[in-house]
């Protein structure tokens, strides 16, 4: 196990030298790109969100250079090599910021926000940009209109996301989607979605911001990368924070769309740890990012507006019910939609995995009488008994036994969720209605689970 600090920097003119601990392993994080830009995509973004008239403040840029340090950390800091207990990693920042008093005043609830979220233990401590770097955000042009976006919301490229899309749309709103580009087949998703829906609302004049963000291996010296990936939704949060301080105003409400199965995660099993436990959209994690923005005096709101639909209910509520079902087969919900290419398969849904159980039993409930649209690499569930002791039946049967114990006792629910962690922000009637969308989402997954069979084989 080692401890790790990763130092933002400037460019080459940037001298500071910040006081190390013994026995950290420092990582300098160059944040300029060669034409003294902000790299690691942040400058493309300012670019392109000053083409469509939006122009985030210094805080916003600071919190997307914030962002670039933790998503830096998370993927190149290995959980193996680099942690006492096989996955909590001791990681410290020092990002330099236009306002460092604002910042280190935010810091403690950033700090409590992270550890939850990827179940590491962080710290944080900001220094004063350079004097030539004071300003970093883009200068307004002059005698233009503000920005048309009336609305603000994630664009992951999955089947909730695409929902909250087109129920915005229909709604007469004009949003502005906030995609993260990860690996090829989320961002080729969320092309063809975004494409077909401007295909399909052509008088709406809404638009989205893309962020490629990568490190190269080797980033850490002596450390391998990372793949569990649990601090994504800071900067995918980050990134639509970053955009909403530059609408009108500064006053935003980012919306997150999240079916309250997934976001609240009740863990099926006491084995559900680690990266089988994610916390990216729990009540309690955007609790803390709403803390976070009023620390920083900024106006804006994170929200979820499903916390208390069932995937499947989402489905069915859908504003534009046909065009949901066109696009469905689109969107991407697999937790690894390349792993079939050993058994030379293309992209696709495995039709196993946690959220691909879900989406399966939301189009099911949702569709019906219709078919679920998306091709699986096991099509049929119930063509065979899947092997316990393989991936195709973990998940399956850690989800049988969780339905049963909830049919046995159906008083659990409201117990189990506080089990993936606090709901202190949540009044005595959203924690019912949160226990209810859980039980319900269970039994979704019930009626797609009916005569399949598991057992080790």
């Amino acid at each position: 196990m080692r401890r790790h600090f990763i130092a933002g920097r400037l460019g080459p003119t940037d001298r500071f030298a910040p006081a190390t601990n013994d026995g950290e392993v420092v990582t300098s994080l160059e944040l300029l790109a060669g034409n003294n830009t902000l790299g690691h995509g942040i400058g493309h973004a300012q670019s392109d969100l000053a083409g469509l008239g939006v122009y985030p403040s210094e805080i916003g840029t600071d919190l997307l250079v914030l962002a670039a340090h933790v998503h830096a950390a998370d993927t190149r800091i290995s959980r193996d090599t680099e942690a006492q207990d096989g996955w909590t990693r001791e990681i410290r920042l020092c990002v330099p910021v236009s306002d460092t008093d604002r910042w280190t005043a935010a810091s403690p609830v950033f700090v409590r926000l992270l550890n939850f979220l990827t179940g590491d233990r962080w710290r944080l401590s900001f220094r004063p940009r350079p004097a030539r770097f004071a300003r970093l955000s883009t200068i307004r042009r002059p005698n233009l209109l503000g920005p048309s976006f009336d609305d603000l919301s994630l664009f992951s490229g999955g089947l909730d996301s695409l929902i909250g899309g087109i129920n915005m749309l229909e709604a007469g709103r004009t949003p502005l989607l906030i995609s993260h580009a990860g690996e090829g087949a989320t961002s080729d998703a969320q092309s063809t979605l975004f494409d077909t829906l401007k295909r399909t609302y052509r008088g709406n004049n809404f638009n989205r911001l893309r962020l490629w963000m990568a490190f190269p291996e080797g980033l850490v010296t002596g450390s391998g990368g990372e793949n569990t990936t649990r601090g994504r939704s800071f900067l995918f949060f980050a990134l639509g924070i970053f955009a909403g301080t530059g609408l009108e105003d500064g006053h935003f409400t980012l919306k997150v769309p999240e079916n309250g199965l997934i976001a609240v995660n009740v863990p099926l099993d006491p084995l559900r740890l680690g990266a089988l436990s994610t916390r990216t959209t729990h009540p309690f994690y955007i609790a803390r990012w709403n803390d976070a923005l009023a620390a920083l005096g900024l106006n804006g709101r994170i929200e979820n507006p499903y916390w208390d639909k069932t995937k499947g209910e989402m489905v069915r509520e859908c504003a534009n019910g046909v065009l949901l079902r066109q696009l469905a087969g689109a969107s991407l919900s697999c937790s690894s939609p390349t792993k079939g290419r050993w058994q030379g398969l293309g992209t696709q849904h495995c039709g196993y995995c946690l959220p691909c159980l879900i989406r399966r039993a939301a189009l099911v409930t949702g569709l019906s009488p219709e078919p679920d649209p998306t091709n699986y690499t096991i099509n049929d569930l119930t063509s065979r008994v899947l092997d316990t002791r393989q991936s195709e039946g973990v998940q399956i049967r850690s989800f049988q036994l969780a339905i049963e114990r909830l049919r046995q006792r159906p008083d659990l629910a409201r117990i189990l969720i506080h089990k993936p962690g606090p709901l202190i922000d949540e009044s005595a009637v959203r924690q019912a209605r949160l226990a209810s969308v859980y039980q319900r989402g269970l039994e979704e997954v019930g009626i797609l689970l009916n005569g399949v069979r598991t057992r080790p084989i």
